[in-house]
């Protein structure tokens, strides 16, 4: 990855149409760099222990809603208080974390790559990518780093928007 790969974020990050065009050039980054069949990008609010899926490639079968509660899980250690990539290669693995795995597997996805996106020490969301299995090597999680900062980048502009009272 090269910084000739983010321009067309940078461009969508200016252009009209925000938060979502920012948030489907993200998508296409994301896809184009490690791969992701379903994108999903996921904030966290630990004061009122929810989370919130605010961006999907598919809203057909994971649309964006209200909220959900966060759960203490090995899953939960892992990305929001260690602040690691999450992934799970099979869907035996992502059914230890996530209950809707049978949904996940109906979509051709047997993968998972959660990364998590860090604002002043704070995991604030994820950056969600799923996959044929066995599809995340360790080059892509590799390459995942680099997606961290146009994730804050995202994160940021749909602060900005709620702040300003834009959807």
């Amino acid at each position: 990855m090269n910084l000739t790969d983010f321009a067309p974020l940078v461009e969508a990050v200016a252009s009209e149409g925000q938060p979502m065009a920012a948030f489907d050039a993200m998508w296409r980054l994301a896809s184009g760099t490690v791969g992701a069949k379903l994108f999903t990008l996921m904030s966290f609010d630990r004061e009122l222990g929810v989370a919130q899926r605010f961006y999907s490639n598919m809203p057909e079968a994971y649309p964006v809603s209200g909220t959900k509660p966060m759960n203490r899980t090995s899953w939960a250690r892992h990305v929001l208080e260690e602040q690691r990539v999450f992934i799970a290669n099979d869907i035996k693995g992502i059914a230890e974390v996530f209950y809707d795995h049978e949904l996940i597997r109906s979509l051709g996805c047997e993968s998972v790559m959660n990364i998590p996106v860090v604002i002043g020490g704070v995991v604030v969301g994820t950056i969600n990518c799923l996959h044929e299995a066995g599809h995340y090597t360790d080059d892509k999680v590799s390459m995942a780093e680099q997606l961290k900062l146009p994730g804050v980048v995202c994160f940021l502009l749909r602060e900005r928007n709620q702040l300003m009272g834009v959807a």
